[in-house]
């Protein structure tokens, strides 16, 4: 089963989709660690997109859906019409050059990776689709 929200580009609106994530992923048994997990990578994502690529408008939209599969495990896609950042081509600067440097930010990107097992980007229609996918198991 496939779970959909659309979201206005507000940072306000990470909560609803921090709820939104938990409410989809909670019937199907998944545990509270792993769902806190991926909680955290697609806060990350979805606020990334909201500041960089929409620069926070509230009337630009972009839509989230989760969908739980036995075999791959749970599936999040962003879908969005502007030009999403690929962090698959970010190369990620060394922590201790971003300790060093008392850089604030960086850090997001390595978290998502670590998170996440595969992700993909592909277009569509005129649109961006981030593909986001985590082995889980099921209780």
């Amino acid at each position: 089963m496939k779970s959909v929200y659309k979201v206005g580009c507000s940072i306000e609106n990470l909560r609803g989709i921090r709820d939104f994530i938990r409410n989809a992923l909670k019937p199907y048994g998944v545990r509270e660690l792993d769902i806190s997990e991926m909680v955290l990578a697609m806060d990350e994502m979805c606020s990334n997109l909201m500041i960089h690529a929409h620069h926070c408008n509230p009337d630009d939209l972009f839509e989230l859906s989760v969908r739980v599969d036995k075999n791959l495990g749970v599936v999040f896609e962003i879908i969005d019409d502007k030009s999403v950042f690929d962090i698959n081509a970010f190369e990620e600067p060394a922590l201790d050059h971003i300790v060093h440097e008392k850089r604030k930010g960086g850090l997001g990107i390595r978290l998502v990776k670590a998170i996440m097992d595969h992700v993909e980007y592909e277009h569509q229609k005129g649109k961006t689709v981030c593909r986001l996918t985590k082995k889980v198991q099921f209780n």
